[in-house]
C-alpha cells in the first residue's frame, strides 16, 4: 500500500491542509455555538465531573483526575456555565483529528491525512462526543498524540519520540483507564511487526515506560488512600456476577458500532482488520496495516467478548477507531473511484446525521413533536425540580433534604441552589458505591427531621428500616415533554440510624420483593 498517486488529487498538499483547517474551524464554531444555544441541563454524570472540578485531586470515585482538571481550567476562564463545561470537549477532538492527520501524512501521504481528519470530526460518535463533557475526549486526545509519537518512534525518532509516548501514555490513564489498551497495542505491535519491535527493544523504552508510571504514581497513592475506590468501580463494571453467556448482548454491542463508526466504515473496518490478519499469516501484510491493527482490534475483541459474558456500552471501544479512522481511509483512497466516494458519502451523511440531531437537541418542541423527547429526558427539568423540591423544604420546614439517586443528588448540588437546606446521599448498601454517598452520605444517628425525596419506589421499604418515623409528604411530578415525568415520592423522617446490612438483611429484602410481586 503506497501514498495516494498525486494525478488522482491534483490538490497540492499545502491547499489541502488549509482547506481542512477551514473545516475544523467552522466546524468547531457551530458546534461551540450550539453548546450556548443549547436548552437543556448537563446530564448527571457531567454535572458529577464539574462538582470533582471543585476540589481539584489526583483521583475521584469512579475515574481518574484529568476530566475534572480539564473542567476546572476551563471554568475558571469562562465561568460554571453549562457550555463552559462542555467547551472543552470540542476542542479535544479537533486536536485528536490534528494527530491523528500526522500520522496518517506520515504513514500514507498528504491525502490520507486531509481525509482522515475530515473523517475523524464527522464520525457519528464524535457528533455526540463533541457534544458532551465525557472521559473519553480527553482519553482520545492523548491516544491519538501516543500512536503519532509511536509512529515516529517506529520511524527512527529519538529520545523525544518516545518520551512523547510515556507521556502521552500517563496522560491517557490520567483520562481513563482504557488507555490501557494502547499498551496491549504496543505488545501486539512489537509482535507482530518487526519494525515496531525493533523501536520498542531499546533503552529509550524503558525511559518511556518509566515517565508514565511516574505521571499516574499520585492517582495509584490516591487509590490506595481510598480502598482503590476507582480500580475497584472500573472492575465492578464489568458485572461479572450475573449470568456470563449473553451473545445477543455481543450482537447488540456489535450493531450499535454502526452507530457508533459508521453504516459503512465499521463494516469495512472489520473486513480490513480480518483481510490484514490473513495477509500476515500469509506473510504478506502492509507492515503499516499489522501495527495499525495491533491499536485497533484489541478493544473490539476484548469489549465484544465483555458484550458475550455480560455487557458493554456502545462507546467502550471508542479508542479502537483512533487507528481504525486511518486503517480505513488508507484503503479506500487506494483502488477503484467507487472507494473514495464511499468515504466522501460517510462524512456527507454522517454530517447530515449530526446536524439534524444538533437541530433536534436545541428545540424540545421539535424533539417531541418527532417523538424523540425520551432521549433528552435526562437533561430536562432539572431547574424545574429544583424550585419544586425547595418549595417542599420551605413547606415542610426541614433543615436537610435526602435522596437515593446520585443522578439527582448531584444535579440538584448543581441546579438546586435555592434549595435551603443541606443536601445528603443516602447509603443503600454496606459499601460506599458512589462519590455521592463517598462525599455527602447522610451520617448515621441525625436524629432532626429530613425530607426523603425517593425516585426508587422500590427502595422505601428499606428506607423506612433506616428511620424511627417516616411519613409521606406527597409527591412531586416535574414534566419532561413527550408525555415523560420525573417523580418524586416525599417523605418526612426522623432519627437516621441505617440497619446492618448483612447477607441476611438483602435475603429478606428480596424475599419481600418477591412475595410483593406474586
Amino acid at each position: 500500500m503506497n501514498p495516494v498517486p498525486a494525478s488522482q488529487f491534483p490538490i497540492p498538499a499545502a491547499r489541502l491542509a488549509l482547506i481542512a483547517g477551514l473545516f475544523a474551524a467552522v466546524l468547531l464554531a457551530v458546534r461551540i455555538t450550539g453548546l450556548v444555544l443549547y436548552p437543556s441541563a448537563l446530564h448527571a454524570d457531567e454535572t458529577q465531573y464539574w462538582i470533582w472540578s471543585r476540589n481539584v485531586d489526583w483521583g475521584y470515585f469512579s475515574k481518574p483526575p484529568l476530566i475534572a482538571w480539564i473542567i476546572a481550567a476551563s471554568t475558571s476562564v469562562f465561568g460554571n456555565a453549562d457550555w463552559a463545561v462542555r467547551l472543552p470537549a470540542p476542542i479535544l477532538h479537533t486536536i485528536t483529528a490534528t494527530f491523528l492527520a500526522l500520522s496518517a501524512n506520515r504513514l500514507f501521504g498528504p491525502v490520507t491525512a486531509f481525509w482522515s481528519f475530515i473523517v475523524w470530526l464527522t464520525l457519528p460518535a464524535v457528533w455526540l462526543s463533541a457534544a458532551v463533557m465525557t472521559t473519553d475526549s480527553a482519553l482520545l486526545m492523548f491516544w491519538s498524540a501516543s500512536l503519532y509519537a509511536f509512529i515516529r518512534l517506529r520511524d527512527g525518532g529519538g529520545w523525544i519520540s518516545a518520551l512523547g509516548v510515556g507521556a502521552g501514555i500517563g496522560l491517557g490513564i490520567m483520562a481513563k483507564y482504557a488507555m490501557s489498551y494502547f499498551i496491549a497495542g504496543l505488545v501486539l505491535a512489537a509482535i507482530l511487526d518487526p519494525v515496531s519491535r525493533r523501536a520498542l527493544l531499546q533503552i529509550r523504552t524503558l525511559a518511556a515506560a518509566a515517565l508514565a508510571f511516574l505521571i499516574v504514581l499520585p492517582n495509584l497513592i490516591w487509590n490506595w488512600r481510598n480502598d482503590f475506590a476507582t480500580l475497584s468501580h472500573t472492575a465492578a463494571n464489568a458485572n461479572w456476577d450475573e449470568d456470563l453467556i449473553n451473545p445477543g448482548h455481543a450482537i447488540s454491542f456489535v450493531l450499535d458500532q454502526l452507530g457508533v463508526f459508521g453504516p459503512v466504515l465499521f463494516p469495512v473496518l472489520v473486513v480490513v482488520l480480518v483481510w490484514t490478519a490473513r495477509r500476515w499469516l500469509s506473510g504478506q501484510a502492509d507492515a503499516r496495516l499489522v501495527m495499525l491493527a495491533s491499536f485497533c482490534a484489541p478493544a473490539i475483541i476484548v469489549v465484544t467478548s465483555q458484550a458475550f459474558l455480560s455487557r458493554s456500552h456502545a462507546g467502550w471501544a471508542a479508542s479502537a477507531y483512533a487507528a481504525g479512522t486511518l486503517i480505513v481511509v488508507a484503503l479506500l483512497m487506494e483502488g477503484p473511484r467507487w472507494r473514495r466516494w464511499l468515504v466522501a458519502g460517510s462524512v456527507a451523511v454522517h454530517t447530515i446525521a449530526g446536524l439534524s440531531m444538533a437541530t433536534l437537541a436545541l428545540s424540545p418542541a421539535l424533539t417531541e413533536q418527532v417523538g424523540m423527547a425520551n432521549a433528552f429526558k435526562r437533561v430536562r427539568g432539572w431547574p424545574e425540580t429544583a424550585e419544586r423540591l425547595a418549595e417542599a423544604v420551605e413547606r415542610t420546614g426541614v433543615e436537610a433534604i435526602v435522596f437515593d439517586n446520585r443522578n439527582d443528588f448531584h444535579q440538584m448540588q448543581r441546579y438546586g441552589t435555592g434549595i435551603d437546606a443541606e443536601l445528603y446521599m443516602w447509603v443503600r448498601y454496606s459499601g460506599i458505591s458512589s462519590h455521592a454517598e463517598l462525599g455527602w452520605s447522610l451520617p448515621a444517628g441525625f436524629t432532626g427531621p429530613v425530607l426523603i425525596a425517593s425516585e426508587r419506589p422500590i427502595e422505601v421499604p428499606v428506607l423506612a428500616l433506616d428511620f424511627a418515623r417516616m411519613d409521606p409528604q406527597g409527591e412531586i411530578r416535574v414534566d419532561l415533554g413527550g408525555r415523560r415525568e420525573r417523580v418524586y415520592q416525599l417523605f418526612l423522617a426522623q432519627d437516621y440510624r441505617p440497619a446492618l446490612r448483612t447477607q441476611a438483611f438483602e435475603d429478606a429484602i428480596w424475599q419481600a420483593r418477591e412475595a410483593d410481586a406474586q
